[in-house]
């Protein structure tokens, strides 16, 4: 019996050995995953260009993987747009650049890209402002409103704010992610006409006089395009 007993022991003591070598080798592959250039547009923009009459916009979004869970990203677009107020009428066209980086905070499986992210961009913007047509004030609409049509534009404006972006990545194809992001905008500093305010400003959007804050959002279509892979622990 005691013989029994020590070689089922021994036995046990073996396969615990082996079992934990196992995991150990286990433990120590590494998968190569891919690092490279994802380029793409935001689809939400050539949307609203079709829907709404007052705007156009197209904006080429990128990011590349500089490590683990962190990437460089840039967008760069262009857009116009009509505000229609209660007593002006503005029309803004220009072109903007925001550049930044994203921290992934999804733990992938293997082989996968997909992505929860937040991140941080500067943007700036250079644009021109028309006014178009304004009402004169009066006290009484007696002889109707008194509006005045013009055409007067202002070049050589800019803008600069900083913003949060926070969004989801999914790979639905080999390389070919859908993403939707939401973002939390503040101007940092801007030059206006001398006669009326930045109503609007490409890549920041609407303005108001009480707060120098605005908001976003994107559905963007990019495509992968992978430089290499490296082991990634």
């Amino acid at each position: 019996m005691f013989r029994y007993f020590s070689s089922l022991f021994i036995l046990l003591i073996c396969f615990g050995s082996m079992t934990a070598q196992n995991q150990a080798a286990n433990d120590s592959i590494q998968y190569k995953e891919k690092f490279g250039l994802r380029v793409g547009v935001d689809i939400s923009k050539p949307i609203r260009s079709l829907i709404d009459d007052t705007y156009s916009g197209l904006e080429i979004v990128g990011d590349y993987r500089v490590y683990k869970n962190f990437y460089a990203a840039a967008e760069l677009g262009n857009e116009q747009r009509t505000f229609e107020g209660d007593n002006i009428q503005t029309s803004t066209t220009g072109s903007y650049i925001k550049l930044g980086g994203d921290y992934n905070a999804y733990d992938n499986w293997q082989d996968m890209q997909n992505a929860i992210f937040v991140g941080v961009r500067y943007g700036f913007a250079t644009f021109s402002q028309t006014l178009e047509e304004y009402r004169i004030y009066t006290s009484s609409d007696y002889f109707g409103p008194d509006i005045r049509e013009e055409d007067v534009e202002v070049t050589g404006l800019t803008s600069n704010w900083v913003e949060l972006a926070a969004g989801i990545k999914v790979e639905v194809l080999n390389n070919l992610f859908l993403s939707l992001n939401i973002q939390l905008k503040r101007r940092i500093g801007q030059n206006a006409p001398s006669n009326f305010d930045n109503l609007v400003i490409p890549g920041f959007g609407r303005t108001y006089d009480d707060s120098s804050f605005g908001t976003g959002f994107g559905y963007t279509v990019t495509y992968l395009i992978p430089f290499f892979k490296k082991n990634v622990q």
